[in-house]
């Protein structure tokens, strides 16, 4: 059967200490705590998320339904950020921390023992890629055997678990590898695609928490997890639990997501720094959303803005949509989206490109142009028809300058 099975997570060793810090007899045991002094990830080491991955182990005590807390070690190269929106809780990251995830959920499933979770806190946390807004910490929670409640969510967020590092944990999970497999990915599809999905996703005490009610569970969301792929449309995402009238988990990654980071951390301190900031959250978020998109430069992609009672071109694409005649949606709505973007081409407006052209339609029918299909896009294109050419300057050819015959009584003096 080429699926991982919880056989190959081990190595046949007797009498190592487990990921609970007890000894135990059952074979492989020793794959689960290898216990090494506390170091800091190599820099040479800091991006690897293979089989083996090194993991440290902390005791906690005093905690109701915790006793052992897995960190990734400090100096991992990934990054993780929440928010929610649209009524779910997302965890963002980007490709690698996608992997690095799947590979913590399915040692999860196979290695854990009652008690254990998985925290990401701390250096692995960076602020909203949208908005700058500070993330929770990241909890996994194998949800078969052991109980998270608040009181155990407050014991993690006061810190209870610090001190002396228990140990080292080898985190094995070549059996990822090997389902994630062009041939054995159909099978593991055929297999798991078409049940529901059990788990609860929600925010205990700041924190969120993701509890895969079995280990199978736990496995779907690793694959689904390392099956993310962004290379394409620049995100990826995909859903945590079964449709309910909505969702209430996701993963979600995109491409550019450090440096998302970076602009919405620089939006924000401008917002910040003005004289009047915005007095709720929503409207802070909105200007940071929109100071953004002024240091980005797409700024004017907002064709459509609601001001007071009706709608209105936005600043930055007013300034480019001045260039072509335009001055007001009914303008825009009378020419449409190819003259005018015919338009902007003839007056060689800076910063212009297909982008703007799906801006243009989304306004004019009420749509983010991120929704704009890629049938209509074509139609789009096809009627704008190829930009013309424009016409070939001949270059001047060098000629260079005549220098003066030198006079004879010049020659005859310097003689």
């Amino acid at each position: 059967m080429p699926l991982g099975v919880g056989e190959e997570l081990h190595d046949g060793s007797v009498g190592a200490t487990d990921l609970a810090g007890r000894k135990s007899d059952c074979p492989g045991a020793g794959r689960c705590g290898l216990l090494e002094g506390m170091k800091r990830q190599r820099p040479g080491n800091a991006r690897d998320i293979a089989d083996g991955l090194k993991l440290h182990r902390y005791t906690v005590r005093g905690v109701r339904g915790v006793r052992t807390v897995i960190v990734p070690r400090p100096g991992t190269h990934a990054r993780f950020s929440t928010n929610r929106f649209h009524e779910t809780w997302h965890v963002l990251s980007d490709d690698h921390g996608a992997k690095l995830l799947s590979r913590l959920l399915w040692g999860l499933s196979y290695q854990s023992r009652p008690g254990t979770v998985i925290l990401i806190d701390r250096e692995f946390l960076v602020p909203t890629p949208f908005d700058a807004d500070p993330a929770d910490p990241i909890v996994l929670v194998p949800g078969w055997h052991t109980r998270f409640d608040d009181q155990a969510a407050t014991g993690l967020k006061q810190r209870v678990w610090e001190g002396d590092s228990a140990g080292t944990v080898r985190w094995r999970t070549f059996g990822l590898d090997r389902t994630v497999e062009q041939g054995a990915l159909v099978a593991w599809c055929a297999q798991h695609r078409y049940r529901r999905v059990g788990g609860d996703i929600t925010r205990r005490r700041g924190m969120l928490v993701l509890t895969p009610r079995t280990p199978d569970d736990c496995r779907v969301w690793a694959v689904d997890a390392a099956r993310l792929d962004s290379a394409r449309y620049g995100t990826d995402h995909v859903y945590l639990d079964e449709w309910r009238r909505g969702h209430n988990g996701e993963i979600q990654i995109f491409r550019a997501f450090r440096p998302m980071v970076g602009v919405a951390r620089q939006a924000r301190s401008r917002v910040l720094a003005r004289a009047e900031i915005p007095a709720s959250p929503d409207a802070l978020r909105a200007a940071v959303w929109s100071e953004a998109e002024t240091i980005r430069g797409d700024a004017h992609l907002r064709i459509r803005e609601y001001r007071g009672r009706g709608a209105e071109l936005g600043h930055a694409a007013a300034e480019m949509l001045a260039q072509a005649d335009v001055h007001s949606l009914d303008d825009l709505t009378e020419l449409g989206s190819v003259e005018t973007y015919r338009r902007l081409r003839a007056a060689d407006v800076r910063g212009l490109n297909l982008e703007m052209l799906w801006a243009m339609e989304g306004a004019l029918t009420f749509r983010d142009r991120r929704f704009i299909g890629p049938e209509r896009r074509r139609e789009l294109v096809a009627a704008l028809g190829p930009a013309p050419v424009p016409e070939r300057i001949a270059p001047r050819r060098y000629r260079a300058p005549i220098r003066p015959a030198l006079r004879a009584p010049l020659l005859a003096r310097s003689e």
